[in-house]
C-alpha cells in the first residue's frame, strides 16, 4: 500500500523509518512512504499560516498549501482515503487500523498551530485520534497510525502469525509472557508453559487473557468475539476473584 504524509516536518519521521516494521515493510516492497511539506506548495512567499479571522490566539494553517499538497499525493491514484489527525476525530483502535491496512492509499494530514482551515475538511475522508491529550501538532499521531498500519501488512513482521495474537486482535488483552531463567528472584514460570502440552498452553492462555482483560479493561468483554467456552472461563475467573454478580 501507499501512505503519503503532508507535515511542516517530514524530518521528524526518519527515525521510525529505520527500524522495526516500517522499515520490513518497505523493503518487502508492501509498503512505500511518501512526504509532502505544505512549505513546498506555498505560494511566494512560503507562508503556510496566518491569523484567525474573528481574532484569538494562535495561528491556522492556510488552505491553499494544503490542498495543493493533498491533489499532488492524490495523482495516479484511484482511490485515495485522506485521513486529518485530530483530537475531533474517532478514537484509533485495532479494528480502525485493520480497516485502514486494507486501503489501497492513504494521505495523512499532520496539522499544526491551532489546526488547519475548516474549508479543507471538505476534502477529508474522516478524522482520527489517538487520544484525549493535547500534542503540539499531527507528526505523532500519524507515527502511531503509520506503525500500527505497517505492522499488518506482508513482511513487516518476522513471524508473520504474531500480531494475531496482539492486545485487541479479537477484542481482549494479550496474555502474559515469561522467557529465561526459569526462577527470577524467587518467581517461578508457570509450570503450565514448561509442559509441553500445547493444547493446555493454549487454554491457559485463553484463561489468562480473559482474566487480564476482565481485570484490567473489562469495557472491551462488551465487544470481543466470545466463545461460550470462553463465557463459561469468565464465569470461572469471576468465582476465582469473588466477582460473582
Amino acid at each position: 500500500m501507499d501512505i503519503d504524509i503532508i507535515t511542516l516536518f517530514p524530518e521528524a519521521f526518519e527515525c521510525i523509518m529505520k527500524f522495526g516494521p516500517i522499515r520490513k515493510a518497505m523493503e518487502s516492497g508492501s509498503l512505500r512512504v511518501r512526504f509532502f511539506n505544505p512549505v513546498d506548495f506555498a505560494p511566494h512567499p512560503k507562508q503556510v499560516d496566518d491569523e484567525p479571522y474573528g481574532g484569538g490566539a494562535g495561528m491556522v494553517m492556510k488552505p491553499e498549501p494544503l490542498f495543493r499538497a493533498i491533489s499532488k499525493a492524490r495523482e495516479g491514484f484511484e482511490s485515495s482515503h485522506v485521513v486529518y489527525l485530530s483530537p475531533q476525530g474517532r478514537l484509533l483502535n485495532q479494528e480502525k487500523v485493520r480497516e485502514l491496512a486494507r486501503r489501497e492509499h492513504l494521505v495523512l494530514i499532520s496539522g499544526r498551530y491551532k489546526g488547519i482551515d475548516e474549508r479543507i475538511m471538505a476534502f477529508v475522508d474522516e478524522e482520527i485520534s489517538i487520544g484525549d491529550y493535547v500534542l503540539s501538532g499531527g507528526e505523532l499521531p500519524a507515527m502511531v497510525l503509520l506503525d500500527a498500519v505497517a505492522r499488518l501488512l506482508p513482511g513487516a513482521m518476522s513471524d508473520p502469525d504474531s500480531w494475531r495474537t496482539d492486545s485487541f486482535e479479537d477484542g481482549l488483552l494479550d496474555a502474559p509472557y515469561y522467557t529465561r531463567p526459569r526462577e527470577f528472584m524467587g518467581m517461578e514460570v508457570p509450570g503450565v508453559l514448561l509442559s509441553g502440552h500445547h493444547e493446555k498452553i493454549e487454554k491457559w492462555r485463553r484463561y489468562q487473557r480473559l482474566k487480564r482483560t476482565l481485570l484490567k479493561r473489562p469495557d472491551l468483554l462488551k465487544r470481543a468475539r466470545l466463545s461460550e467456552e470462553d463465557r463459561k472461563m469468565l464465569e470461572e475467573i469471576k468465582r476465582e476473584l469473588g466477582m460473582e454478580d
